[in-house]
């Protein structure tokens, strides 16, 4: 699981940013690509990037500001010459059905894969049997959401050893005993997972939000994650300034991280007045003042999501 960013400035594009996308690779879990907002020339980012269209299993729309979905008409038509032939998902506030069909039916795009939009007011959009993503409403000038990533508890590992001795080799009664179900051993003993299988690792949690004032929504979306995104588009000078546009500090950001006990926070969505190094690394130095593990999104970088290491008991 790894994050990687496609655009972290805010409203606007510049020579050195491009507006809003992440992407949550997760390769080793599901070999799929998820994306967290699609702002204009995100899939000329993706072509700079290791990531593939043809990965891409879901998309979700935090808000309806062009600078979060004006690339999703574009990808989408681009995604089947690249190799996307399975069907891609997109969730989203109500209305994004209305801007994606129109796009594509006055582009006359042709779309050769199966496309689903799933509006939605929040709550629990997806769930399989790995994950479960949750949304909630923040506090934006248009309806704006953040979302919860979270990934289901693993099982325990098995004991080779022990199966050895049993006379049980990988194969079927290995998934068997993984999911916790017992079985009859070749020697015609009865076996237990509770005997082989080692405790659960806990899953991680992944909050991602969209354009938000500091909020009780973004805590509870936050709480114990193991990694926040979580917009700064100004310095706290300029809190006044932020609060009138509906936007956060670095420094609210960090005070949300450390209300719902994060364990890392990733500051995004930056002005596009912030255009030199020295000015990013104030954002940053704002917000570890408040929350000492933040640190400034870079596009082109991967962002490996470590586990905490606790089992669970």
């Amino acid at each position: 699981m790894e994050l990687y960013f496609l655009g972290t400035n805010a409203g606007v594009p510049s020579l050195e940013r491009n507006v809003t996308s992440v992407a949550l690779r997760l390769l080793e879990e599901r070999r799929s690509v998820w994306l967290f907002d699609c702002g204009e020339g995100t899939q000329h980012q993706i072509l700079r990037s290791p990531l593939k269209l043809s990965k891409l299993e879901y998309i979700f729309i935090t808000h309806l500001h062009g600078d979060h979905l004006f690339g999703l008409p574009g990808l989408i038509s681009s995604r089947a010459y690249q190799g996307g032939d399975t069907p891609l998902v997109i969730f989203g506030p109500r209305g994004l059905k209305r801007f994606v069909e129109t796009s594509l039916e006055l582009s006359e795009s042709r779309i050769q894969y199966k496309l689903e939009i799933v509006e939605h007011d929040g709550g629990i959009v997806l769930e399989d049997d790995f994950f479960r993503v949750e949304s909630a409403l923040l506090e934006h000038r248009i309806p704006s959401y953040g979302y919860r990533v979270i990934e289901k508890d693993l099982p325990g590992k098995l004991d080779a050893e022990i199966l050895e001795r049993y006379g049980i080799r990988p194969g079927p009664l290995y998934g068997k005993l993984k999911k916790g179900e017992s079985v009859m051993t070749p020697g015609g003993e009865m076996l237990h997972a509770s005997e082989v299988l080692g405790k659960p690792k806990a899953g991680r949690i992944v909050t991602i939000l969209g354009d938000t004032r500091s909020c009780q929504a973004a805590e509870v979306l936050a709480k114990d994650a193991d990694v926040l995104v979580h917009e700064a588009t100004f310095l706290h000078e300029l809190a006044d300034t932020a609060h009138e546009y509906h936007h956060s500090t670095a420094r609210q950001a960090a005070e949300t991280a450390k209300t719902a006990g994060v364990n890392e926070l990733f500051l995004t969505h930056f002005s596009s007045r912030y255009k030199s190094e020295e000015q990013l690394e104030r954002l940053q130095q704002e917000a570890e003042a408040v929350f000492v593990n933040s640190q400034l999104a870079r596009e082109h970088v991967l962002y490996p999501i470590q586990r905490r290491g606790k089992d669970i008991s």
